[in-house]
């Protein structure tokens, strides 16, 4: 049995940050996938503990930040609608639409439910017949195969009140379009773990040899990113571009057959619009000719809505990697947690949040500014967990 202290041990993480400062000899930009990733590089100093000449740039893996505008604006479209019990993660409902949120429609009367698990909101449809019941299902691999299991169920129990809002999408396609921008800068990517436990390695052996970059699938504790870094680090600098799983513990090559059945079973390949991004081919899923009478919005006809972002926000910018949180003007002033002008600020996996949460402004002065992970100050817990208060400060 492993424990989460084995992979924040100091010691071990020292040795690795000075394997990956003997290894570099020029500047190398990598990019974490994951937003939760992002989060524990941000949250444990990590990019601030690396030499200079590793730059970590924060990708597109957030599920809440690349739920396009108008899907969200369809959302809160149903969820108005009167005999509608909406159901949603929580994480969903502070995420601005056009002009208001789910808590907003909660406000107003509608009845807006968080729920643990889409399982959760096919028991209030089954209790509740005489309403419709919707379930938001977003995200990337890892949150598709319960949603696709819960239409499943509705499917064998004939529960017919029960329908889902769809924007599921998926990773590799996204490392394609990041890789094919002209305003790429990205040498290497560490892959989620967590997708990669689902769907298994073998989309990204074609994106790493065309376009010549090292895959490393990655978990997300601190030695887990440090570990990542430092083979993707060692082959940048022999020439090598090859898929290296850094997280064997928890990823098989073939991921979790069953659940890729499921997947394959009611869900089908489409193009997916991502917030702030554009339509990306084959990035996304919907429900396929089988179960599509649980097709949300089909059934509530809200295929047509059209949306713009606001102009001052930025985030698409940040979730494509070109800037950093920060450079945004709007961050910490026009756009908090509570006043967001975009998703990257209120999801728990926002680039924009950990910014805001950790008080970070990134940059020179706040790497100059950091800890050193051979002497640690005082009251911070550990070289690659210091405190908020040993963080630069906003």
């Amino acid at each position: 049995m492993r424990y989460v202290e084995e992979f924040q041990d100091p010691a071990a993480a020292r040795r690795l940050l000075e394997d990956i400062r003997a290894a570099v000899t020029r500047p190398w930009a990598l990019m974490e996938v994951c937003g939760g990733q992002t989060h524990s590089i941000i949250r444990h100093g990590i990019d601030q503990l690396l030499p200079e000449e590793v730059e970590l740039i924060h990708g597109p893996g957030c599920p809440v930040c690349v739920t396009p505008l108008e899907v969200i604006d369809k959302a809160l479209e149903i969820a108005s609608r009167p005999g509608v019990v909406f159901c949603s993660f929580g994480d969903m409902l502070r995420v601005p639409g056009t002009g208001r949120d789910l808590f907003r429609v909660r406000g107003e009367g509608g009845d807006v439910r968080v729920v643990y698990s889409p399982l959760d909101a096919l028991r209030i449809a089954r209790r509740n017949p005489d309403r419709e019941v919707v379930f938001f299902g977003i995200g990337f691999e890892t949150t598709a195969p319960p949603n696709a299991m819960a239409v499943l169920q509705a499917h064998r129990l004939g529960v017919r009140n029960f329908s889902m809002l769809v924007s599921h999408v998926r990773v590799p396609p996204a490392i394609e379009a990041v890789m094919r921008s002209p305003s790429c800068r990205v040498q290497a990517f560490l892959a989620a773990g967590h997708v990669c436990s689902v769907m298994g390695v073998a989309e990204y052996p074609p994106l790493a040899e065309r376009y010549r970059v090292p895959v490393v699938v990655t978990g997300f504790e601190p030695l887990d990113i440090l570990e990542g870094v430092r083979r993707a680090v060692r082959q940048l600098e022999r020439g090598e571009h090859t898929v290296d799983n850094a997280y064997a513990r928890a990823v098989r090559p073939e991921g979790n057959p069953a659940a890729r059945a499921v997947l394959a079973d009611v869900f089908e390949v489409v193009d997916r619009a991502w917030r702030g991004i554009g339509t990306i081919p084959d990035s996304g899923w919907r429900l396929s000719e089988r179960y599509r009478a649980y097709d949300a919005e089909a059934r509530f006809a809200v295929e047509g809505i059209a949306t713009r972002e606001p102009a001052e926000c930025r985030s698409g910018e940040v979730l494509q990697g070109l800037i950093k949180p920060h450079e945004c003007e709007a961050f910490g002033t026009a756009c908090t947690p509570r006043t967001p002008l975009g998703a990257t600020m209120v999801s728990s996996e926002g680039a924009c949040a950990a910014y805001h949460l950790y008080r970070r402004l990134g940059g020179p002065a706040a790497r100059s500014a950091a800890p050193s992970p051979a002497a640690p100050p005082p009251g911070t817990p550990s070289p690659v967990t210091p405190s908020v208060e040993a963080s630069p400060v906003v």
